[in-house]
C-alpha cells in the first residue's frame, strides 16, 4: 500500500513538473516574453531558439545584447533588462507585431548607476501551429 502511495505520489511531482516547464507558445506576446527572458535574461542562445522561426533576424537585439556586455566588462558593472507591458497588432494572417519598452539599467554594489529605455517591436509569426519570434527592432 505505501508503495503505491509513494508511485502515486512520484506521478503527481513528473506531471506538476512537466506542468511548470512545459514551453508556452500559444500566444504572440507570450512567446516574445519568453525570448526576451532566454535571450536578455538568462543570455541563452540554445532556451531562445525555442521561441524563434527558421530563419530569425535577431541582428538588432544581438548587437543590443553585446553592447550590455561589453558595458559589464568594460566598467564592472551589473546590466539588467526588465520590460513592461507587451502589446500585440496581428499585421496578416498568422503574423503578429509585438511591442514593448525595454528598460536597460546598470548597476554596481547594489546602487543603479543609469538606466534608460527604448522601445522594440518583435515580429512574431506562426509556424506549425505555434508562434515565434522571427525578427526584433528597436523603434526610433
Amino acid at each position: 500500500m505505501i508503495g503505491l502511495l509513494c508511485l502515486g505520489g512520484v506521478g503527481v511531482a513528473v506531471s506538476l513538473y512537466d506542468d511548470a516547464t512545459k514551453i508556452d507558445r500559444s500566444q504572440p506576446d507570450t512567446v516574445a516574453d519568453s525570448f526576451l527572458i532566454a535571450y536578455l535574461v538568462n543570455r541563452d542562445d540554445k532556451a531562445a531558439r525555442l521561441f524563434t522561426c527558421d530563419s530569425p533576424d535577431l541582428a538588432n537585439i544581438k548587437a543590443l545584447r553585446d553592447q550590455l556586455i561589453a558595458r559589464e566588462n568594460q566598467f564592472s558593472v551589473a546590466v539588467s533588462v526588465s520590460w513592461g507591458a507587451l502589446s500585440r497588432v496581428a499585421v496578416a494572417e498568422g503574423k503578429e507585431d509585438v511591442t514593448t519598452r525595454l528598460t536597460i539599467s546598470g548597476s554596481s554594489n547594489g546602487q543603479v548607476s543609469s538606466s534608460r529605455n527604448e522601445d522594440w517591436l518583435f515580429s512574431v509569426v506562426e509556424e506549425n501551429g505555434s508562434w515565434r519570434v522571427c525578427g526584433a527592432n528597436k523603434e526610433s
